[in-house]
């Protein structure tokens, strides 16, 4: 589920090394302990980066024209170009389409949709395979993949096409509609290139969460570059072909985010006015309401009715309903719940505590270096899960092999796959505060730990505690580099589901379906009740 650049404009913090710099709460100097701090936290995501292209440089020019030039490595990426491709588009076009008719229009129910169509970030992708493959093995294949992904992933779209709406200056539309312009030709000409940079953005975190999704594609039975790097690790244990095709798709990954940021340009997109904001005029569906209606029940059913449907089917049959004879006890459940919670909260709390020093960096200590630091920051969020944990396996064998297959390693993944998650709330929450409280308590003879202790992390604490609710649910509903990182014995609900289902053992699977989605909203909830709220009270 990613950082990009569309959700650093939302967030509306500047990150231009030219920006303003703020009055610094400790004087002029950056204190060596918060820049050796956000060092470690960038280097961490640099390691493995840097792991798997070695590793990919020992194996030889001739060794790896040998391997990519192969009709597999060709099916391989047709399959990956043509399913990121059709997935990005076909959510952008449901994604702006969902977000139009709930902000811009009178729908009937607008407020539950707009509920009900963001629902599907809150159920893993995997967890809506195994709903379609339990319906039918039919769903197999691209069309399945099609289905099951553009259903998980359209959401990352109309959130911020959404709140872009709601930013818009109606000024704009209003000079259109007087000049002659209708509905449609009003919506293409003005107000969709005012969307362009969160629509850009929220493409791009499709594109990136579908070249390194593998759970959907691996029980779909679509074969993609991350699904045959999970295979040659498994099967051959050979680091340096899987290291190979890693590098084939970060090469993608970097293309995509070169994309968007050649096509967003340095366009500008500032609201004409800055008084009292107002409101946006409704438009009148007249007779296409209802079937507007019906368009959005259909996409809420397809995408959130139907895992949570059929996961409550299997909830009600026998484990002798499944396929196979696989089978498990309350003791099992509730040790991969047990496990699935505490491999969360672990990876919440160290992924937010390596966020801060950067954050305060950012927010505090502007300049090129803390740029820099949070562009590398950011670099995990191209970086598949499976090629991270694929890195972190190598070097743990060759440098750290006491840590392998440990419980430490895994957080520690964690904490570099879902760091720029952390990043953007905890920069968010650290930017509310003003500098002048920090000045006032030193002022008073508090110590940098008193301050804080007993100012920032009571002010920020809406913030982080978001920044961890985000980070926790994206850790509890993990699988690849829980897969190859996870200690022996070690089963969560997610690869317990992911066990269960590749042996067509649904009703096995579905109570581990229920109580991770179960986990996962209670996540969203607590995530959607703190984000945005002020870390200062108004006055």
């Amino acid at each position: 589920m990613s950082m990009a650049p569309g959700e650093a404009i939302a967030s509306g913090v500047p990150s231009d090394p030219a920006m303003p710099a703020r009055r610094r709460a400790g004087g002029g100097r950056t204190p060596r302990g918060l820049l050796a701090g956000a060092s470690i936290s960038a280097a961490l995501v640099l390691i493995p980066l840097l792991v798997i292209v070695t590793q990919a440089l020992h194996a030889g020019v001739g060794r790896a024209v040998a391997l990519l030039w192969r009709p597999l490595v060709g099916e391989l990426l047709f399959n990956t170009m043509l399913i990121v491709g059709a997935t990005t588009c076909l959510c952008a076009v449901l994604g702006t389409m969902a977000a139009w008719f709930v902000e811009r229009t009178d729908l009937p129910g607008r407020r539950a949709w707009s509920v009900l169509l963001a629902g599907p970030l809150a159920v893993p992708a995997f967890i809506t395979s195994y709903a379609w493959i339990s319906l039918s093995p039919a769903f197999q294949g691209f069309t399945g993949a099609l289905l099951v992904v553009t259903s998980s992933y359209y959401p990352l779209i109309l959130l911020p096409v959404s709140a872009a709406l709601r930013g818009l200056d109606p000024a704009l539309e209003e000079t259109a509609r007087s000049l002659g312009c209708g509905p449609w030709r009003c919506f293409f000409r003005v107000v969709l290139p005012q969307l362009r940079p969160a629509l850009l953005g929220g493409m791009l975190m499709v594109a990136l969460g579908v070249l390194a999704e593998f759970g959907a594609f691996s029980l779909l039975r679509f074969r993609t570059f991350t699904t045959q790097i999970y295979a040659q690790y498994r099967t051959g244990f050979n680091g340096e072909n899987a290291a190979l095709l890693a590098c084939a798709l970060l090469v993608l990954c970097l293309a995509c985010l070169a994309v968007e940021w050649k096509v967003l340009g340095s366009a500008r997109y500032d609201r004409a006015d800055r008084g009292v904001k107002r409101f946006s005029m409704l438009y009148e569906l007249g007779r296409a309401r209802w079937p507007a209606a019906a368009l959005c029940a259909t996409i809420a059913l397809l995408a959130l009715g139907m895992p949570l449907g059929m996961t409550a089917y299997w909830l009600t049959q026998h484990n002798a309903a499944a396929v196979s004879m696989t089978s498990s006890g309350l003791f099992d459940l509730l040790e991969a719940t047990w496990a699935s919670v505490r491999l969360g909260v672990a990876g919440a709390a160290l992924t937010t505590v390596l966020a801060l020093p950067v954050g305060f960096l950012l927010v505090r200590h502007p300049g090129r270096y803390a740029v820099f630091l949070e562009r590398t920051v950011y670099l995990s969020q191209g970086l598949p899960g499976i090629v991270l944990a694929l890195a972190i396996v190598t070097l743990a064998v060759r440098v750290l092999l006491p840590l392998y297959q440990s419980t430490l390693l895994l957080v520690v993944a964690y904490s570099i796959m879902f760091l720029p998650l952390a990043l953007v709330s905890v920069r968010a929450a650290l930017v509310q505060v003003q500098s002048k409280l920090e000045d006032a308590a030193r002022s008073l003879g508090l110590r940098w730990y008193e301050v804080v202790w007993r100012v920032l992390l009571p002010l920020t604490g809406p913030g982080l505690t978001a920044a961890a609710a985000l980070v926790f649910i994206s850790v509890a509903t993990e699988l690849t580099a829980t897969l190859l990182l996870a200690p022996i014995g070690t089963e969560t609900l997610a690869t317990q589901i992911w066990d269960d289902t590749a042996t067509l053992a649904f009703a096995a699977a579905a109570p581990y379906a229920a109580l991770l989605v179960g986990i996962s909203l209670g996540g969203s909830w607590i995530l959607t009740s703190l984000f945005g709220r002020s870390a200062v009270s108004k006055t």
